[in-house]
C-alpha cells in the first residue's frame, strides 16, 4: 500500500479546505464529493477534521494505520481522524495541555463511531500493563452499555444517540489512562412512551426480549412477542443488519467488565421490564357521587406483575394512579384523576423511571472507571453531542438541542480565533482583526436571565393561574417582537403578518445555521416535566433497593414543597458548566456530515450536504482561517519539500533552515506581501502562492525524474554491457575448455582402438599356434585310441566265442538232465495237477485280497466304524476277524498316546457313564465337559490360602455348591473341597470351614433322575459327623462330584464302596427329623430354573423344568 509522505502529495481534490481556490460553497461541496467518491472521507479545515459517513466498512482503521499515524506531524500524512487523535494525545502527554475533542453533526452523521475511533486510537498508542489495560478495557466497554440504554433506531440513523455524552479521560504524567468521568445531557425520555413512525424505542427493550434466556424472561414476567407491549413500535421492531440477541450478550459482558455486580444487573433488567409493564396499563372512567369521573385500571394483571417486580403494594400504586394529593403549607387536598390525567401520570412515571435509571447507570459507570489516585491528572475530554436539528415538526427537544449547538458554535469561533491569534503572537506575526458573525446575540435571545426565551418559559410555568402554550407564545410575541432573529405571525412586527409559511401557533428563530420553525405545542408540559408526588412516594415505598435510590424525593421525612427545577433551567445550567469546562481545555474539532438520507454507500446528495455545511458553519470556519494566512509550515519541512526549486538549496542546504527558505523564495521571486516569516514557521497568505510552489515543484520533480531516468538507463546499459562482456569471456573460456576436452577424448579413443586391434592380432596369432598344437596332440590321442580299441575288440571277440561254447555245453547238459527227470517222474504228474492248480489259485486270490485291503484301509480313529466290503463270500469269517483285530490294534495305538492325567480323566468319564448313563437326565450334558477338579483355583487364589493350608491331603475337587436350607428351601453358597479322606464345606466369602466330614462316615449319595443338580450326602448313623444330620446340596457339576466320590470309595480298601441311590423321592435326615425330598416336573418362572420350596415340616418339593 502506498504511503503518502505529505498532505499535498497525490491529492484527490484538496485535502485542506483552507487551500481551496476559488472559495465558494459550490467548490466546497464539489471537493467533498470528489473525495467521497474516492473513499477519502476525511478532509481538513486547518486543524478541524470533516468526517463524511461512508455507510460501509473501510480498511483505514487497522493496526498498521495506527502505527502509520503514531507520532507524526498533523499535516504530514493524508487527512485522517487518527491524525487529530494523535495530535491531541501528544499535546496532552508532552506539553501538559488538557485537551477536548468536540464531535458534532446531525443524527446519522457518524458522531458515535468517530468517538469510538478516537478512544480506540488513544487506547492503542498509550502505555501497556495489566492495570492500564484494565482501565482501557473499562473505558471502551462503557460505550456498549450507554448505547444500549441511550441509543435508538430513527429514520435517519439505525444507532442514533438520543443523549449527549461528554467523557473526561484522565491520564498520569506518562500518558497512561487512569480512569474517566462521563456526563450525560438531555436524554430523549419522551421516546420511552412514544416513537415517531418508522422509529424504535431504546435498544435495550428489544435486546432484552430477543437475547435474554427463557428463564430470565420468566423471572421478569416478560414475553418475547414485541406486539404485547404498547411502548414498543411494531412497524420497525427489527433492523436489518442488527442482531438484538447478540447485542444483548455484548451488553451483559460489557457490564461485567465495567464492574456491575450480578444483582445490580438483575435490578436494572427488572426496572426495564417494569417500564414495559407500565406501558400496558389502561384506564377506564368511573363516575363518583360528587359528579366527577375517577380513573380505574382495566386489567390489573400487568399492574400486579409490575408491583411484584418492584416490591410495591398493589393498592398503593393503584391509588396513586387514581388520586393526586396537593400540599400547600399545612393543608393537604386530595383530588381524583380522570382518564387523561391517569395516562399522563403513567407516561410521566415511565419517563422518569427510565431517565433516572439512565442517570444511575452513568453514575455507576463513573464509580467503576474513576481514577483511584488523587495526584494531579491530565485530562482529555471527548464530546459526542447531538448536532443541529431542523425537522418538519420541531418542538421543545429541538429547541434545547439547537441552543446547545449555538453555544458550541460560539465557543468554536472564539477558540478558533483565539488559537489563530495566539499562534500569530507566538510567531511574531502582526495580528489583524478578523470580522465574523458573532452568534452571541442568538444565545442571548435564548438564555438571557430576564428576557430570554428559557427565562420566560420558566416564568410562565411558575405563574399562578391558567398556563398554556398559547399564553407562553403571547408572552414571546410581546417581549421578543423587535428582536432581529425572532419571527412570529402574531408579533407586533407587521412584516410577518402575511407570512403564510409561519403558522399562528409557531415562532421562528434565525440560528447561525439557518431559520428553524418551532411549534409551541408541548413546550410548557415538557419544561415542567412534573411527576405527581403520590407516584414518587409510592415508588419510595418499594422494597426494591434501586427504586429507593432513584426516587429520594418520595421519602415522607424529607418532603420538599418547593417546585422542582424545570427541564430548561437544568439543561441551561449543565450547558453552562460544559462551556466552562471546554474553555479550560485545548479544543480539537470533528465535524460529521452524512452524505444522504438513505443510509446507503456511494450516494452523495448535494442539497443535504450543503444544508449541513451551512448549519455547521464550515464556510465561516474556512473564511476565519483564511482571513490571515491560509497556510503555514515549519521551516525544516518547507525547505525539505521545495529545496529542489533553487540551485543554492539543492541538493543540500548547510545553513539554518530559515535562511534557506529566504533564499528559496527570493530566487523564485515570490512577492513579499504573499508571505511572512515567523519565528519557527513560514506563513503564506494566498493559496495561489502555495499552488504556484506546488506546480513548480511538480515540474522540477518531472525534470529530476527525467534526469534520474537518464542516469539510471545509462547505468543500466553499462551494467548490461559489462555483464555481456563478462559473460562472453566466461563463455569463450568454457568453450575452449570444452574443445580441448573433446580433442583429448578423440585422441584417447583413437589410441585405445589401435591398441585393441594390435592386442587382438597378437591374441589371434597365439590362438592359432595353440590350436595347431592342440590338434596335433588330439590326432596322436585319436590314433592311439583307435589302435587300443581294435586290440580290445579282438580280445573281446575271442572271450565271447569261448563263453558261447561253455554256455552251449551247459544248456545241452541241462536239457539232457531234464529229459531224464521228466522221463522218470512222468507217471506221477497227472495225479497231483488239480490240487496244485487250486492251491495256486487260492494263493493268488488271497494275495489280491490283501493288496486291495491295504489300499482301502480306514483311518486310525477309534470312532471310525467304516470297513471295506468283502470281495468273496468264503472270506466272510476272516474278513470280520481282521476288522476286529484292526480295531483292537488301532485302539491300542490310540491309548499309547495318552498321559497319565488324561487316562485318569477318561477313567472318570467311563465311571460316570457306568453310574448315570440312561439313569440321570443331567448326564448327557456333562459328557462334553472335561472334569477339571479345581474350579476356584484354591492353590492360586490368595483369598483361600488359609483354607488350603487347613486341608492336609491333596484337593481332588474344589467347587462352589449351594447348601439347601430345610426351613425355606433356599441355597447358601459354600466352598466344596474333596480329598481322599474327607470332604469340607467352607464359607465362600471368608473361607471359614463350616463342616468337615471323613469319607468313612459317608454311607450313600441320593440324586434324582431329572436334570437338576440336587444331591444328598447321607451319613452313617451314630458317626460323629451325623450329629447335625445329612447334607442336601446343589451343584451344576453333580456328575463329576459323585463320580469322584464313588471312585475314591472303590479305590479304598479301608471303607466300603459308597452307594449311589437314583430316585425322584428320597429321605434326608436333618438333626432329629427326616424330611422327604420330592422331585416333580415343572415350568420355568421369571427365567429361573430349578426351584425348591418347603411344603411342610416333612416335605421339600423341587420343581425341575422339563428339558
Amino acid at each position: 500500500m502506498e504511503v503518502k509522505t505529505s498532505l499535498l502529495d497525490n491529492m484527490i481534490g484538496v485535502g485542506d479546505m483552507v487551500l481551496i481556490e476559488p472559495l465558494s460553497e459550490d467548490t466546497f461541496i464539489e471537493n467533498l464529493r470528489k473525495r467521497f467518491e474516492h473513499n477519502e472521507i476525511y478532509t481538513y479545515i486547518g486543524s478541524v477534521v470533516i468526517s463524511m459517513n461512508p455507510y460501509k466498512s473501510l480498511p483505514i482503521y487497522t493496526a498498521e494505520k495506527v502505527e502509520e499515524y503514531r507520532n507524526r506531524n498533523f499535516y504530514e500524512l493524508s487527512p485522517h481522524i487518527y491524525a487529530l487523535a494523535d495530535e491531541a494525545y501528544r499535546s496532552l502527554r508532552d506539553q501538559d495541555k488538557d485537551q477536548c475533542i468536540l464531535i458534532t453533526g446531525e443524527s446519522g452523521a457518524g458522531k458515535t463511531e468517530a468517538s469510538k475511533f478516537v478512544m480506540s486510537y488513544v487506547a492503542a498508542v498509550c502505555g501497556k500493563g495489566q492495570e492500564v489495560n484494565k482501565v482501557k478495557e473499562q473505558l471502551l466497554q462503557s460505550n456498549p452499555v450507554l448505547e444500549a440504554f441511550g441509543n435508538a433506531k430513527t429514520v435517519r440513523n439505525d444507532n442514533s444517540s438520543r443523549f449527549g455524552k461528554y467523557m473526561d479521560i484522565e491520564f498520569d504524567f506518562k500518558g497512561d489512562p487512569l480512569g474517566g468521568v462521563i456526563s450525560n445531557y438531555l436524554l430523549e425520555k419522551s421516546r420511552v412512551v412514544k416513537q415517531p413512525r418508522g422509529e424504535r424505542n431504546f435498544h435495550i427493550f428489544y435486546q432484552l426480549l430477543s437475547g435474554a434466556s427463557d428463564d430470565t424472561l420468566k423471572k421478569l414476567k416478560l414475553d418475547r412477542d414485541f406486539s404485547k407491549y404498547n411502548y414498543l413500535s411494531l412497524d420497525s421492531a427489527t433492523v436489518n443488519g442488527l442482531d438484538d440477541a447478540a447485542c444483548f450478550r455484548t451488553v451483559r459482558n460489557a457490564m461485567q467488565i465495567v464492574g456491575f455486580m450480578e444483582d445490580e444487573v438483575q435490578s436494572v433488567l427488572e426496572l426495564v421490564a417494569a417500564v414495559l409493564k407500565l406501558g400496558n396499563l389502561e384506564f377506564k372512567p368511573e363516575s363518583r357521587c360528587n359528579g366527577f369521573d375517577e380513573s380505574r385500571i382495566k386489567d390489573k394483571n400487568d399492574l400486579k406483575e409490575m408491583c411484584e417486580l418492584l416490591g410495591i403494594e398493589q393498592s398503593v400504586l393503584e391509588r396513586a394512579f387514581s388520586f393526586r394529593t396537593v400540599e400547600a403549607k399545612m393543608e393537604k387536598v386530595s383530588t381524583t384523576l380522570n382518564v387523561a390525567q391517569a395516562y399522563y401520570a403513567r407516561d410521566a412515571l415511565a419517563k422518569n423511571l427510565y431517565s433516572r435509571l439512565f442517570s444511575w447507570l452513568v453514575n455507576r459507570i463513573n464509580e467503576s472507571i474513576k481514577a483511584q489516585t488523587k495526584s494531579r491528572k491530565k485530562v482529555m475530554g471527548v464530546l459526542d453531542i447531538y448536532g443541529f436539528e431542523i425537522f418538519e415538526d420541531n418542538s421543545f427537544e429541538q429547541f434545547i438541542i439547537n441552543y446547545c449547538n449555538e453555544k458550541l458554535q460560539q465557543i468554536f469561533i472564539e477558540l478558533t480565533l483565539r488559537e489563530e491569534q495566539e499562534e500569530y503572537i507566538r510567531e511574531g506575526i502582526e495580528w489583524t482583526n478578523i470580522e465574523y458573525f458573532n452568534n452571541a446575540i442568538i444565545c442571548d435571545l435564548i438564555e438571557n436571565n430576564k428576557n430570554g426565551i428559557l427565562a420566560m418559559l420558566d416564568e410562565e410555568c411558575l405563574r399562578p393561574g391558567t398556563v398554556t402554550d398559547e399564553t407562553f407564545l403571547d408572552k414571546l410575541n410581546t417581549v421578543c417582537a423587535e428582536h432581529q432573529h425572532f419571527e412570529s405571525r402574531q408579533s407586533k412586527n407587521s412584516k410577518f403578518l402575511t407570512d403564510h409559511s409561519l403558522p399562528h401557533n409557531c415562532f421562528r428563530i434565525q440560528h447561525y445555521a439557518g431559520k428553524v420553525l418551532y411549534r409551541v405545542e408541548g413546550f410548557v408540559d415538557k419544561n415542567n416535566d412534573l411527576l405527581y408526588r403520590d407516584l414518587s412516594q409510592a415508588m419510595y415505598k418499594a422494597n426494591h433497593s434501586l427504586i429507593k435510590i432513584l426516587f429520594p424525593e418520595g421519602n415522607p421525612a424529607k418532603v420538599n414543597l418547593k417546585r422542582p427545577l424545570t427541564a430548561g433551567f437544568q439543561f441551561r445550567a449543565s450547558v453552562g458548566t460544559l462551556m466552562k469546562n471546554l474553555l479550560t481545555k485545548n479544543p480539537n474539532y470533528i465535524r460529521c456530515i452524512k452524505p444522504n438520507d438513505k443510509k446507503a454507500a456511494h450516494i452523495f446528495t448535494d442539497s443535504l450536504v450543503c444544508h449541513q455545511v451551512r448549519y455547521l458553519g464550515l464556510m465561516e470556519n474556512v473564511r476565519v482561517r483564511r482571513a490571515g494566512y491560509a497556510f503555514r509550515q515549519a521551516y525544516e519541512p518547507c525547505l525539505e519539500r521545495y529545496k529542489m526549486l533553487c540551485k543554492q538549496t539543492w541538493p543540500h542546504w548547510k545553513g539554518p533552515a530559515r535562511e534557506g527558505v529566504e533564499v528559496l523564495l527570493k530566487n523564485l521571486q515570490v512577492p513579499a506581501e504573499e508571505f511572512a516569516y515567523g519565528r519557527s514557521k513560514i506563513f503564506i497568505r494566498n493559496p495561489r502562492t502555495l499552488f504556484f510552489l506546488e506546480e513548480k515543484r511538480r515540474q522540477c520533480l518531472e525534470d529530476l525524474a527525467t534526469l534520474i531516468q537518464k542516469i539510471y538507463r545509462g547505468w543500466k546499459c553499462r551494467t548490461h554491457f559489462l555483464l555481456l562482456k563478462k559473460s562472453q569471456v566466461v563463455v569463450a573460456a568454457w568453450y575452449r575448455r570444452f574443445a580441448q576436452q573433446k580433442k583429448y577424448q578423440n585422441i584417447r579413443s583413437s589410441a585405445l582402438v589401435v591398441q585393441s586391434y594390435i592386442r587382438g592380432w597378437k591374441a589371434r596369432k597365439l590362438l592359432r599356434e595353440l590350436k595347431h598344437k592342440k590338434r596335433c596332440e588330439e590326432a596322436v590321442t585319436t590314433i592311439s585310441a583307435y589302435w587300443h580299441g581294435t586290440q580290445a575288440r579282438r580280445e573281446l571277440k575271442l572271450l565271447k566265442e569261448e563263453a558261447r561254447r561253455k554256455h552251449a555245453v551247459a544248456v545241452i547238459w541241462a536239457y539232457w538232465l531234464g529229459l531224464k527227470v521228466r522221463r522218470e517222474y512222468r507217471k506221477f504228474f497227472r495225479a497231483n495237477a488239480g490240487k496244485k492248480i487250486y492251491d495256486f489259485t487260492i494263493q493268488r486270490i488271497m494275495q489280491k485280497y490283501f493288496m486291495g485291503l491295504k489300499k482301502t484301509m480306514p483311518s486310525m480313529s477309534p470312532v471310525d466304524k467304516s470297513w471295506p466290503a468283502r470281495p468273496y463270500g468264503f472270506l466272510d469269517g476272516m474278513h470280520q476277524e481282521l476288522r476286529r483285530i484292526f480295531h483292537l490294534w488301532r485302539c491300542k495305538k490310540y491309548r499309547s498316546q495318552f498321559t497319565e492325567e488324561k487316562k485318569a480323566t477318561y477313567e472318570e468319564k467311563l465311571a460316570a457313564s457306568e453310574l448315570f448313563k440312561d439313569k440321570k437326565a443331567l448326564y448327557p450334558s456333562s459328557v462334553g465337559q472335561p472334569f477339571k477338579g479345581d474350579y476356584v483355583e484354591i492353590t492360586k487364589n490368595p483369598k483361600y490360602q488359609k483354607l488350603n493350608s487347613l486341608v492336609e491331603d491333596k484337593v481332588l475337587l474344589a467347587d462352589v455348591v449351594s447348601k439347601i436350607n430345610r426351613a425355606n428351601g433356599k441355597g447358601a453358597p459354600r466352598i466344596f473341597l474333596l480329598t481322599k479322606k474327607s470332604l469340607v464345606l467352607a464359607d465362600q466369602k471368608t473361607g471359614q470351614v463350616k463342616a468337615s466330614v471323613p469319607l468313612l462316615d459317608l454311607s450313600s449319595v441320593s440324586v434324582s433322575t431329572q436334570s437338576d443338580g440336587f444331591f444328598a450326602l447321607k451319613l452313617k448313623e451314630g458317626s460323629t459327623s451325623a450329629a447335625k444330620g445329612d447334607f442336601l446340596l446343589s451343584s451344576d457339576r453333580l456328575i463329576e462330584i459323585i463320580t469322584k466320590l464313588h471312585r475314591i470309595g472303590a479305590a479304598s480298601a479301608e471303607r466300603n464302596q459308597i452307594n449311589i441311590d437314583i430316585s425322584d423321592e428320597f429321605l434326608v435326615q436333618f438333626k432329629q427329623d427326616k424330611v422327604c425330598v420330592k422331585f416333580i416336573p415343572g415350568t420355568p418362572k421369571n427365567g429361573n430354573g430349578v426351584a425348591c420350596k418347603r411344603k411342610n415340616n416333612r416335605l421339600l418339593e423341587v420343581s425341575v423344568p422339563s428339558p
